[in-house]
């Protein structure tokens, strides 16, 4: 079975309009791209053709990946639970080993964005997160080492 892809609608409309882009007017060039390349002479030591054949294959396999993410897309409701952590929360946590309070919302990982805020619910301290209540204590494994961390918002 297939996992589900969380998105936001606003990531699900971009990824379709990048999807349909792919399927009609990327497939359409990169005939016309493939077609000049055969043009240049014999196919067997046409670099041109090899390049072209290869990007070919990379944009199919981008297609063929959008197409599995919007089949498995699970839209995240606006309207979410505030009495745990889950998709879709603002999180205010303080690291207990620095003191530092840190706040993220917690997205599918097709929204992740730590720089501008958002954590995926799979990575390590997002999954850690995931099911907490406020006054929760949960650990989170990083690369750097176990995390303490404290809930102390959840909006």
């Amino acid at each position: 079975m297939a996992e589900k892809v969380l998105l936001t609608a606003e990531s699900k409309k971009e990824l379709e309009i990048r999807l349909n882009y792919l399927k009609s007017t990327g497939r359409a060039e990169m005939a016309a791209k493939i077609e000049e390349a055969r043009s240049f002479g014999d196919l067997s030591e046409n670099a041109e053709y090899d390049l072209a054949r290869d990007e070919q294959a990379k944009m199919e396999q981008e297609i063929a990946d959008l197409e599995n993410k919007l089949h498995n897309a699970e839209i995240i409701d606006d309207n979410v639970k505030t009495d745990t952590v889950g998709v879709g929360n603002r999180v205010t946590f303080t690291d207990l080993k620095t003191n530092e309070q840190m706040t993220y919302v917690i997205v599918g990982s097709q929204d992740s964005d730590p720089f501008a805020g958002k954590i995926s619910n799979e990575s390590p301290i997002g999954a850690a997160l995931m099911g907490a209540a406020k006054g929760d204590t949960v650990v989170a494994k990083t690369r750097n080492g176990a995390k303490t961390l404290k809930v102390v918002n959840i909006e």
